[in-house]
């Protein structure tokens, strides 16, 4: 009975409690609220950041009624359903209690609820003062207890009445130094640090770890705001994220043991989930806006509208005739989905107005957030520059987190001369320098002024001995990852390409690298193909065979999505295309195009038989006829496919009924393909 709500969709001072049903019986109303009341009872034991006086004042409350609750009777007397209404009452509001209990004691949200502090005051009130109501109107009368007890009842009644929840003294000063601060950020001072430790000391936020758990905390909120219609609480949310990141850059000399696995905490959470959960039922594709219809099942947001705006009114999935076709977001599994696709280098598309990076750059319109950033983002470089080993490892690796998915952040470092003395630390001989580093400069390169400076600076060569020879898999991948940026640029797509040292080491880790090294091997690749003149140098250097055999293995299916936009890309010329044929691929495209859920695999599979069959078509013409089972998929991408997919399932469903028209009639001519639907492309 009692909810136990899930961390990921409930929000902070939010309290979703539910009544008890109407047909509950007395016996388990009774039962649920002495355990609603143990449990409150057991947050005496947890610590209060802020907020102390009025969580201690509310437990002992709380424990007052458990004293009342457990002398009254279990079983159904004739007199027990009257009490019922005051008694499921007191239940709705103890499990409000419960959450704001939760909230107050939460050690990853210490200075949002003492900036919240006012709210928590009036919410501690109001809770207080509907338990007294609800006393009040509670029949003993009809209930067999003890005059103690009915005592007890008139005491805590009067009590709660009597009893004023305001911000504490000491909360008060601590948020009028926080705003202080917020001040003086807004005009560019440089903050004292013993002001800064003054606020962390009373939060009791003592190492790198707490403070960053702090800056997690507010980055989820100000998403989960950003995502919301009024945005109300969007300018002290941002300022807050710029105080603490502020702090976590500057105070702290020392990463404590969480952080070396803040990077790859989410691994260990979808390590044990059930992956196909994260899928539509519908398009069988991994979902980015997932929400739940009345029948409980899940959909991504863009199918299920699709299939209601069909004029059906049923579950897809069970065939339920639906009562209502409202659709609820499920926060829940889009958290878990987003760190799904993080841990395995899987990009997450937003179909929301604004994705996270979005939020987070409109976060930085706070003007204390900004110049926060920008302060910090001067006192980082010049640790790089001035500091220790010690100091600029951990320097890199605070600007690896800052430059991850916030374009602000990025722009700040950029300008602040970031770039340079990051380049100098890749050639360390520390590994965990070295990886953080190259870390920080594949974020950097996002940055449209980044490549430039990059390239100015001898990054070029640097970044080539670090896919080389990194000291760990991860460094060499993050340098992938940074030529892939410096690819959009065609000038660096040249110097690249003629570069005999950059192919070889892109397939060596395209060969032997992580998952995720692969990946940023392919997409770079990809990148480098924009150039028609790299196309005969990764023929030559073996990439063709070594991606055909690759498919063979990869079980995800965003790797057999980029390998095959790699040879289709190739296969658009006639040297691509006939080492495509070569190498052995078409059974295997075939494979692929008849078991892959990926329609995005499924339209480059179409466009590379296209593709093989204009430049090669005597060799790949004959084996697609004779393989029946590929008409399907065609036809399926000719019905739901986008455009340009749909043309080029047409085009090749016409070829090879032509061809198979040909030979049924025995006028086999020479197969000049091209001539004939050159105008496909």
């Amino acid at each position: 009975m009692i909810n136990k709500s899930n961390e990921f969709t409930r929000r902070m001072l939010n309290f979703p409690a539910i009544r008890p049903s109407e047909t509950v019986s007395f016996s388990s109303l009774i039962a649920s609220l002495i355990q609603l009341g143990q449990s409150i009872c057991e947050y005496k034991s947890r610590t209060f950041f802020t907020n102390k006086k009025n969580a201690r004042n509310s437990i002992r409350l709380i424990e007052d009624i458990l004293i009342v609750l457990k002398e009254i009777p279990n079983e159904v007397s004739r007199f027990a359903y009257s009490s019922i209404l005051s008694l499921s009452e007191i239940h709705f509001i103890l499990q409000k209690f419960q959450f704001l209990l939760e909230d107050c004691s939460r050690e990853d949200s210490r200075i949002w609820m003492l900036a919240k502090s006012e709210d928590v005051s009036c919410q501690f009130q109001m809770l207080t003062r509907a338990v007294a109501v609800a006393l009040d109107v509670l029949p003993l009368e009809e209930i067999d207890v003890s005059v103690e007890a009915k005592e007890v009842v008139e005491f805590v009644t009067n009590q709660a009445f009597k009893l004023k929840f305001e911000v504490e003294v000491d909360d008060r000063k601590m948020q009028v130094n926080v705003l202080n601060i917020l001040d003086q950020f807004e005009d560019g001072r440089i903050q004292e640090s013993s002001d800064l430790k003054r606020v962390l000391d009373y939060l009791r936020i003592k190492h790198w770890g707490e403070c960053n758990r702090e800056v997690k905390f507010l980055d989820n909120e100000i998403y989960l705001e950003g995502n919301t219609m009024e945005k109300r609480e969007m300018g002290i949310l941002s300022s807050l994220m710029g105080f603490m990141i502020y702090c976590r850059g500057t105070l702290f000399e020392v990463l404590d043991n969480t952080s070396s696995r803040q990077i790859t905490s989410g691994d260990q959470i979808i390590r044990f989930l059930n992956h196909d959960d994260f899928r539509c039922p519908i398009t069988l594709e991994i979902m980015s806006d997932p929400v739940t219809i009345a029948s409980g099942h899940t959909y991504d947001r863009s199918s299920i509208l699709k299939w209601f705006r069909a004029g059906n009114s049923t579950c897809p999935k069970t065939g339920e005739r639906l009562t209502s076709t409202d659709l609820v977001t499920n926060l829940a599994l889009k958290v878990l989905i987003k760190q799904n696709c993080s841990a395995n280098g899987v990009p997450f598309v937003e179909t929301s107005r604004r994705n996270h990076d979005t939020v987070k750059s409109v976060a930085a319109s706070s003007v204390a957030n900004e110049q926060a950033m920008k302060l910090l983002a001067s006192f980082l470089v010049g640790r790089l520059v001035a500091g220790t080993f010690e100091q600029q490892n951990k320097t890199a690796f605070e600007i690896r987190l800052l430059t991850k998915t916030s374009i602000f952040n990025r722009s700040c470092l950029v300008e602040a001369g970031g770039i340079p003395p990051l380049l100098n630390l890749v050639t360390s001989r520390d590994s965990s320098c070295q990886e953080n580093a190259m870390a920080a400069l594949l974020s950097l390169s996002k940055n449209s002024k980044s490549k430039s400076i990059i390239v100015g600076n001898g990054g070029l060569f640097l970044i080539l001995d670090v896919l080389k020879e990194g000291l760990k898999m991860e460094a060499r991948q993050h340098a992938a990852g940074t030529l892939f940026y410096l690819t959009s640029v065609e000038e660096y797509r040249k110097m690249i390409g003629e570069n005999p040292g950059f192919i070889p080491s892109l397939l060596e880790l395209l060969r032997d690298g992580t998952d995720r090294g692969k990946k940023n091997a392919l997409v770079t690749i990809f990148g480098l193909l924009m150039r028609p003149e790299n196309h005969w140098r990764v023929i030559a250097a073996g990439l063709v065979p070594l991606v055909v055999n690759l498919l063979k293995s990869f079980e995800r299916e965003d790797l057999i999505t980029d390998s095959l936009a790699v040879i289709s890309t190739l296969s658009e010329r006639l040297d691509g295309a006939m080492a495509v044929l070569y190498a052995g691929a078409l059974p295997i495209i075939i494979n692929v195009l008849n078991s892959c859920n990926s329609r995005a695999a499924k339209e480059y599979c179409v466009s590379l038989l296209l593709a093989l069959c204009i430049n090669g078509g005597a060799d790949a013409v004959p084996v697609l006829v004779k393989n029946s089972s590929v008409m399907g998929p065609l036809y399926s991408l000719l019905a739901e496919g986008n455009s340009k997919a749909s043309k080029k399932a047409s085009a090749l469903i016409r070829l090879l009924h032509e061809y198979n028209e040909k030979t049924s009639s025995g006028l086999i001519t020479p197969v000049f393909i091209e001539d004939q639907f050159i105008n496909v492309w």
